[in-house]
């Protein structure tokens, strides 16, 4: 019992030891935290936390009382030092006492000295004080002088109508002597003034602006109109360039050893108000000046006002509003006789508004201008459309056309984009050609319906100029003998000049219209004119008002010029398109008026054959079985040679070669068919050997007619017109030949009878079997044998039923 009492006596000693080392370490962290100026937060809210707030209190007196005798040695410390300042500061005083003393001596000394020195002074302060305020009212007036100095040339600017200057004096007195003016009731005069000035000079040069708008819609019309005069007089001088080029071209074509070289002429830049012409920093120059004075000088003067912005938008919008004016078109005037107005006010419109963009100096932007050129164009194309699609008369298409082209080529000087306009132009392009052609077949009917189909008769050599040369219709060099009676009638002049005046209005309005290459378009046209127009027009002339063989061959004769006068219209387009003559040649095509050419040679054949019709009845009268032969040939075929002899003599003073050897081929043809058709007719019933030999010298005759037609003819086109009445020679040579049965023979036939049908072979050789002695030989009794060509005969006809 008694050791476990002192056990529990030695544990319980412990753990009190455990509790005092805690407790202290606890204090010494609290002394810690407190001397450190720590946060004791947690060390309340642990000890509350425990439930015994008395330790931690009871830490806090001992930390208290243990830094007590700290503060009493620290007091204890500074107190000695308090006791030596005291007695420092009880010996200062009796020094500073003694200075006292010392300072009121020295002071009562000073007042006795400076007395008359201070009353010295107060006088010199008075009379500063004078000489500053004199010194201030002089500066004051001499500044109210400059002042009024400034407000009397200001006004004299003023009644002289410098504003400028005038603006100039204002700011001057504002911002110099406006601020510093010593009198308020020159200060208010001026303040009251001064923006009265500006008001004044602002109404007057918006007066003068107002009236230079006024003006320079008159300018501006003139403008344009010399602008595009201009314009026209260079297109012009072009042109004339470019005929003696195409002279020089033709000369050097017609002769290599006399060639003509024509020089590029330089042009002078006459047209003074271009773009590059005059300085950017004139208002005007050149052919084409005008004043901007009024203008630059407004806007300087807003400038000048610090109005610029509100200037630069009021101008722009009066300029807008009389461009908008500008495209009224008056329906109380055609727009045929107003269109050149109306172009050319909008033309001088934009050329001043360049003239502004490039000089003005920031007073309107491109980008302004081009708005203004946008708007116009779209305005300019609808009213062309609107006209265009009213008209019906093709010169007033082109008289618009060429004077919108030369408004495109004025302003395209000057930077405008004229695209547009020309695409209206080119669209219209169908509409005029169509109207163009029109108006030419109107023409071309009156001309025909005045031909009295009479050769021409020239008395003048500029009748010969202007009929012939100017058309290339000539058949020689050499200028003929006056008076001299052409080929042609006056058909021929009058249609070539309405075809020459189709072709140049064709490319007039094809030209200057932005195409490069347009003569595909013009010879299109060309080939309608000549191909529809033309063609159909001779041909409804032909069938309807042609009567005679006389007429008949004057339409012919016609036609073979007409085919020289198509050559030239193809060249001349040619030529006014720029268009080397060798490549419109090598892309020629065929005669266009081959209609009326084959209808005016087939009527003059169908009238011959007419005639020679009345002449070839006499062959009723022909002997079919005569038996003699007729020494000088049958009377029709007399009469015929007759006629044709006559007609060749007449023919050959009006028809080309060509064509009387077309209409003699057709003529002596015919002759052929209706000798063999009488042959083959109910007229001959029998044909005797004379007879035959008789058609013979017949044929004989039409040979030797046709060899003395060598002056006309070759020796090749002699052989090839003999071929025409190659029918009837076969025919004739098929009956007197021994052996006609060898035309059954297909050989020989291909040879020597490949123009005879074997129809007609067969009647007229069964006409020509006949069983009396006096055709083909005696028959003297039932056993004679029979003739060897009668028999030859049989054996044909019986060959050729069999065929038939």
């Amino acid at each position: 019992m008694q050791s476990s009492k002192g056990r529990r006596k030695v544990g319980s000693t412990a753990a009190g030891a455990g509790i005092d080392s805690a407790e202290k370490l606890d204090e010494l962290l609290i002394s810690s935290a407190i001397c450190n100026g720590e946060d004791l937060g947690p060390f309340v809210r642990k000890t509350f936390g425990t439930g015994k707030p008395e330790t931690l209190l009871h830490h806090l007196k001992f930390f208290a009382r243990s830094k007590e005798s700290e503060i009493e040695e620290v007091c204890k410390a500074h107190y000695q030092d308090f006791i030596h300042a005291v007695d420092d500061l009880k010996s200062l005083l009796s020094d500073v006492e003694s200075l006292k003393s010392a300072l009121s001596d020295s002071n009562s000394k000073l007042q006795s000295v400076a007395a008359p020195l201070l009353s010295s002074l107060d006088s010199l302060v008075e009379a500063q004080t004078v000489s500053k305020n004199v010194d201030l009212a002089i500066g004051a007036v001499t500044h109210c002088v400059r002042v009024m100095e400034l407000v009397s040339r200001a006004n004299q600017h003023l009644q002289s109508g410098n504003f400028y200057m005038a603006l100039k004096c204002v700011d001057s007195i504002e911002s110099d002597f406006m601020d510093k003016t010593p009198s308020s009731t020159l200060k208010r005069m001026l303040e009251n003034r001064i923006p009265a000035i500006r008001s004044y000079v602002e109404r007057k040069v918006n007066k003068e602006f107002g009236d230079w708008l006024v003006e320079i819609r008159v300018v501006s019309r003139n403008l344009g109109q010399l602008a595009i005069g201009e314009a026209s007089a260079a297109r012009q001088r072009e042109e004339e360039l470019r005929i003696k080029q195409r002279q020089a071209e033709e000369q050097s074509r017609l002769s290599l050893r006399d060639c003509v070289y024509a020089l590029n002429e330089e042009e002078d830049d006459e047209f003074g108000s271009g773009p590059d012409s005059s300085d950017a920093g004139s208002s005007g120059g050149g052919l084409l000046g005008f004043d901007l004075t009024p203008l630059y000088r407004a806007y300087h003067i807003h400038q000048t006002l610090s109005l610029e912005d509100s200037f630069k938008k009021y101008y722009f919008d009066n300029r807008d509003l009389q461009l908008t004016s500008d495209f009224q078109v008056s329906t109380m005037t055609p727009f045929l006789e107003s269109h050149q107005t109306f172009f050319a006010q909008i033309a001088g419109f934009f050329i001043v508004e360049d003239r502004v963009l490039r000089t003005g100096g920031g007073l309107i932007s491109k980008q302004q201008v081009e708005s203004l050129w946008d708007t116009a164009v779209i305005k300019m194309c609808t009213v062309l459309e609107d006209q265009f699609s009213r008209m019906q008369t093709a010169n007033h298409l082109l008289l618009i056309k060429d004077y919108v082209s030369l408004l495109g080529v004025s302003l395209r000087r000057y930077g405008y984009a004229v695209d547009s306009l020309l695409e209206v132009l080119s669209k219209h392009r169908d509409k005029y050609h169509e109207l163009l052609l029109s108006d030419c077949r109107k023409q071309i009917t009156e001309a025909l319906s005045a031909d009295k189909f009479e050769q021409m008769l020239m008395k003048k050599e500029y009748e010969y100029s202007m009929n012939v040369l100017s058309f290339q219709l000539q058949t020689s060099d050499i200028v003929p003998a006056f008076p001299y009676i052409a080929p042609f009638s006056t058909t021929v002049p009058d249609c070539c000049r309405i075809v020459r005046s189709f072709i140049e209005d064709s490319v007039s309005f094809m030209s200057h219209g932005g195409q490069l290459d347009f003569y595909d378009v013009v010879k299109k046209y060309l080939d309608r004119l000549l191909g529809d127009v033309l063609d159909e027009a001779l041909l409804k002339l032909i069938n309807s008002s042609v009567h005679g063989v006389s007429q008949a061959m004057q339409v012919a004769a016609n036609m073979a010029v007409f085919e020289r006068a198509c050559d030239f219209f193809f060249r001349h387009a040619a030529q006014l398109s720029g268009v080397p003559l060798r490549m419109a040649e090598r892309g020629r095509r065929h005669f266009p008026l081959t209609k009326s050419q084959n209808a005016a040679e087939d009527t003059l054949s169908g009238m011959l054959k007419k005639k020679i019709d009345g002449f070839m009845t006499l062959i009723e009268n022909v002997n079919w079985t005569s038996d003699d032969i007729p020494q000088g040939g049958n009377e029709y075929m007399n009469e015929v040679l007759i006629y044709l002899e006559t007609l060749v003599s007449t023919a050959q003073q009006i028809l080309p070669a060509k064509v009387l050897k077309r209409v003699l081929r057709d003529v002596l043809a015919h002759i052929s068919e209706k000798i063999v058709g009488t042959l083959c007719g109910d007229l001959v019933k029998r044909l005797s050997m004379a007879a035959i030999k008789g058609l013979d010298v017949d044929i004989q005759l039409l040979d030797s007619f046709t060899e003395n037609l060598t002056p006309l003819l070759t020796d090749k086109e002699a052989r090839e017109m003999k071929k025409a009445f190659i029918e009837i020679r076969q025919m004739i040579t098929l009956l007197l030949s021994s052996h006609p049965e060898n035309f059954v023979n297909p050989v020989i036939r291909e040879r020597s009878y490949n123009a005879l049908d074997y129809r007609k072979v067969a009647t007229v050789s069964e006409k020509f079997r006949d069983p009396s002695d006096s055709i083909f030989g005696t028959f003297g009794t039932r056993g004679s044998r029979q003739n060897p060509k009668n028999k030859s005969l049989d054996a044909l006809i019986k060959r050729l039923k069999d065929v038939s």
